[in-house]
């Protein structure tokens, strides 16, 4: 099992989390008490960070599965105690998903780039689908100057690249 400090030695690991949860989420993640589970005020007073900065970190990490809670109820008032405990082990899988997610839209931004011709106003550099051109008969739809045709292959190869390194990434290629 791997610890939170050795997971906060890692330079890709610390720059996810710090993208997903701020400054003050990664302090949280630093100061929290390890043993036990404790109470979203318990940590705002532990670590001495603002309770409603501490409660959206918890939240932030409990969608990506990196955090737990466990619900008590008080019987006399009927008050509901969320009772949280990191889970940072499971940041691996958080990644890869998250990877997923931005390989299917690379994947549809490449195909949308392959299969489009583009035309780019070289006034504004407004830039529209050949059938849009077309439309307007290749004037530019904001400032009317005549547009001219966009190569974008330097852009479909360098898609095509970033989707196969994360595949390679992902263990499918």
């Amino acid at each position: 099992m791997v610890t939170v400090e050795e997971l906060l030695q890692e330079p890709a690991i610390v720059a996810y989390l710090h993208r997903m949860i701020g400054d003050e989420g990664m302090d949280l993640i630093r100061r929290f008490p390890e043993g036990k589970e404790y109470s979203d005020e318990e940590l705002a007073e532990l670590t001495e960070i603002n309770l409603n900065s501490v409660r959206n970190t918890l939240y932030t990490l409990y969608e990506h599965r990196l955090a737990r809670y466990r619900r008590i109820k008080n019987n006399e008032t009927g008050w509901l105690t969320y009772l949280w405990h990191l889970q940072l082990s499971n940041i691996y899988d958080a990644v890869g998903k998250d990877m997923e997610v931005i390989l299917t839209k690379l994947k549809k931004r490449h195909y949308y780039e392959e299969q489009n011709d583009f035309y780019i106003c070289k006034e504004c550099g407004c830039v529209s689908t050949f059938y849009d051109a077309m439309d307007s008969q290749f004037a530019c739809p904001a400032c009317e100057t005549q547009m001219s045709h966009f190569d974008n292959d330097p852009l479909v190869d360098a898609l095509a690249r970033r989707i196969a390194r994360m595949k390679e990434t992902l263990g499918y290629a």
